[in-house]
């Protein structure tokens, strides 16, 4: 009976051993991909900095800064499931490319509001006929536009109150 259980001891023993040492080559290859996707990656991101520099050159630095954070949280996601597959894990990879898909599905259906009145808010900023200052009827406000933002503009009213409206809806119908 001890030598049945020290025979089931002895080939777990050698089962781990094998599975360690037929996962080194995995792991050495992972690590070499992480090697490399890291000095890619930086070379990216220096890119798109300076992309973003010469793009938005009078915007302020906060939204250089929002659109590279996103590009690198993509980039560096799509290295970390590429290394999950590389040493052998493809369904945790396969399930978390999964559960990154549903979960943004889920914040760009929350956001919808917030990224149409940044979309809009974009169109105002360019829009020549539509500047700080200018007399604008916007749905239920009329008065001088005092200031346009990303998100928001904001109104002076008859009773010299400020009014601020989204610009997903003062772009879909004013006038000047």
């Amino acid at each position: 009976m001890l030598a049945l259980q020290f025979g089931l001891v002895e080939a777990g023993i050698n089962q781990f051993v094998e599975g360690i040492a037929g996962a080194i080559p995995r792991i050495l290859s992972g690590l070499v991909f992480l090697v490399i996707a890291a000095v890619l990656a930086k070379l990216v991101m220096i890119a798109v900095r300076a992309a973003l520099d010469r793009a938005l050159r009078g915007e302020s630095d906060v939204y250089r800064r929002f659109v590279s954070l996103v590009v690198a949280a993509f980039l560096w996601f799509g290295i970390a499931l590429s290394f999950l597959s590389i040493v052998g894990l493809d369904q945790i990879a396969a399930s978390m490319g999964t559960a990154a898909g549903f979960l943004a599905l889920g914040v760009s259906y929350s956001l919808s509001s917030m990224i149409a009145d940044a979309v809009a808010g974009v169109y105002l900023l360019r829009d020549p006929d539509f500047m700080p200052g200018d007399e604008v009827k916007a749905g239920d406000v009329a008065g001088p536009v005092t200031s346009i933002e990303l998100r928001k503009t904001r109104f002076r009213d008859e009773n010299d109150d400020t009014v601020v409206r989204g610009n997903a809806e003062i772009e879909k119908k004013w006038t000047k």
